[in-house]
């Protein structure tokens, strides 16, 4: 029983990212590569709002203007700038 619980926990933690879409298009040009993210930061929660992941409360122009623009600057990798995101 012991095992078969810490299997559905893991399951439960890891299931976020194996389900979540490799890449996803937004509005004007902007190509989010979410696999790519989840596996550089491996936490879910530096966006979502728990380990599982799933729809991002607020989310939008000022959510990502603000949060990705600040983790890029933070890690010292991704653009910071508007043509870095908006390719089109």
């Amino acid at each position: 029983m012991k095992k078969m619980m810490i299997a559905l926990l893991a399951v439960t933690v890891f299931a976020g990212s194996a389900f979540a879409g490799d890449v996803m298009e937004f509005k004007k040009g902007v190509t989010f590569k979410h696999k790519a993210h989840a596996e550089a930061l491996k936490d879910c929660k530096k966006c979502h709002e728990n380990a599982q992941g799933g729809k991002i409360e607020g989310f939008g122009k000022d959510y990502s203007h603000k949060k990705c623009k600040e983790c890029h600057t933070d890690m010292k990798k991704g653009p910071t700038n508007c043509k870095g995101c908006h390719t089109k």
